[in-house]
């Protein structure tokens, strides 16, 4: 039959949730790979963003970059948290700490906390890239136990990293996709598979009604010893407590710990300590989360 040959149309692209990251131990988690410099000065108000629950705004800077800012008492693990995350493989948004500055053009918003000035004067905020060639699927979350890498090593290390940072906030797509903080986005026609709000924790695990225990190093280190709590039938118990337990406190083998301890196992204190000195710490708070993490992670590693 002449003419030209149908063509079969294009295999979708394998969704995408780790890769491997290299030489772990040779990575600078000041930067952590980022790939584009840190924010610049002067900042342009573009408009406010209303999702999740601190106030944030977009803005660009001198080289024209889309970032997106938040103020609040979630600034410091954002930008320490992904550091961590980048290094052991997986997709986080890259953010910055910025102590303070002013935002150009600024216009009030409807949300606005003593971080952030009438005037667009702030301080302490984060600074979050926003990749041109990345598309946030807005209706689109996953679930922790129905996504297409459930029970695999690599979904468990991604459990085991929010657990380490005490992140309570593990909400997925069994509360619709407003309130989850697991997402996808699309990056050249590939899936990309990612938890996306490394905003809580650093503090006390689970619900601590009436006071605010995000990035509090007293409560982080308070709880660590009871961090692995032991281990049963070849799976792991673990102390944490958060929003959805289940395939977290139990559930998690130990060959699966120590795939990931292949990775986290290898970042040294003062990696932790670079990371920790970028996302603002104060010294105190360095010296007392280097120590309780590490601490943490030898737990990990005992496994």
């Amino acid at each position: 039959m002449g003419g030209a040959a149908r063509q079969r149309p294009a295999s979708p692209a394998a969704p995408f949730l780790w890769h491997d990251p290299g030489n772990v131990s040779a990575l600078d988690l000041s930067d952590a790979g980022a790939g584009v410099p840190a924010p610049q000065p002067p900042f342009t108000f573009v408009r406010e963003d209303l999702s999740g629950t601190n106030p944030k705004v977009f803005v660009r800077d001198a080289r024209g970059t889309l970032w997106n800012v938040k103020f609040g008492y979630e600034v410091h693990n954002d930008v320490f948290c992904w550091r961590i995350v980048r290094a052991c493989g997986y997709f986080s948004e890259p953010s910055f700490f910025v102590a303070a500055g002013r935002i150009e053009q600024y216009r009030p918003i409807r949300r606005a906390n003593r971080w952030l000035q009438s005037d667009g004067r702030f301080t302490e905020a984060r600074f979050q890239f926003r990749d041109p060639q990345l598309h946030f699927l807005a209706r689109r979350s996953w679930r922790w136990d129905r996504s297409p890498f459930s029970g695999t090593a690599q979904m468990d290390g991604l459990k085991l990293l929010l657990m380490l940072f005490s992140n309570w906030d593990n909400k997925d797509a069994r509360v619709g996709a407003g309130g989850s903080n697991t997402a996808i986005f699309e990056r050249r026609g590939r899936p990309v598979y990612a938890f996306v709000d490394w905003g809580s924790g650093m503090g006390s695990w689970g619900s601590v009604p009436g006071r605010e225990t995000d990035w509090n190093c007293r409560d982080y280190a308070a709880q660590t010893p009871s961090f692995v709590a032991g281990v049963k039938n070849g799976s792991v118990i673990f102390g944490w407590d958060g929003a959805i337990p289940q395939g977290f406190r139990t559930g998690i083998p130990v060959e699966h710990v120590r795939w990931l301890m292949k990775y986290l196992g290898r970042i040294s204190d003062a990696q932790l300590a670079a990371a920790l000195e970028a996302s603002g710490a104060s010294p105190s708070e360095r010296a007392c989360f280097l120590k309780a993490m590490r601490d943490r992670i030898e737990q990990l590693r005992r496994q």
